[in-house]
């Protein structure tokens, strides 16, 4: 436990029971181990607080080691956008729309064509009865009553 023999341990007990008394042992006991519980769970606190630190530092020191090679991987291979890809500026929307119409017609886009052949679903024949499917059809034969002397068992 705390490196305390058995034979260490049990003159430790002697001694309670001769200075405490058998009678206050039990009660000294157990503020004894009150006092161990409150201990504890200040140990748990403060490491486990100690612990959240060294997280959060942790975390920082990965932000700025992922923000360094970001930037490095950035700087390395730079965005290609080409001319014709680039987005407009909000004022020049409106013109290169207006620039777009006035295309001659020779440039405008071809109409797409149905492929040569494409398979298609046969059509799905409506349900035969205007109920839901899962009502039986009333038949022509009578239901069979239960005789008198099957019922009395």
């Amino acid at each position: 436990m705390f490196g305390i023999d058995s034979s260490e341990f049990l003159v430790i007990v002697i001694i309670a029971v001769i200075v405490i008394g058998p009678k206050d042992l039990p009660r000294a006991l157990y503020k004894v181990g009150q006092i161990v519980g409150k201990a504890q769970g200040m140990a748990r606190h403060f490491r486990t607080g100690i612990d959240a630190m060294v997280r959060e530092v942790e975390l920082e020191e990965l932000e700025k080691k992922w923000a360094a090679q970001n930037k490095r991987i950035m700087d390395e291979h730079p965005p290609e956008v080409a001319a014709t890809e680039a987005l407009p500026a909000p004022g020049e929307s409106a013109a290169s729309e207006t620039a777009a119409n006035d295309r001659p017609p020779d440039v405008a886009e071809a109409p797409v064509e149905k492929p040569p052949f494409v398979a298609e679903s046969a059509p799905v024949a409506p349900p035969a009865a205007d109920g839901p499917p899962y009502v039986a059809e009333a038949s022509a034969e009578p239901v069979a009553q239960p005789r008198k002397s099957d019922a009395g068992a």
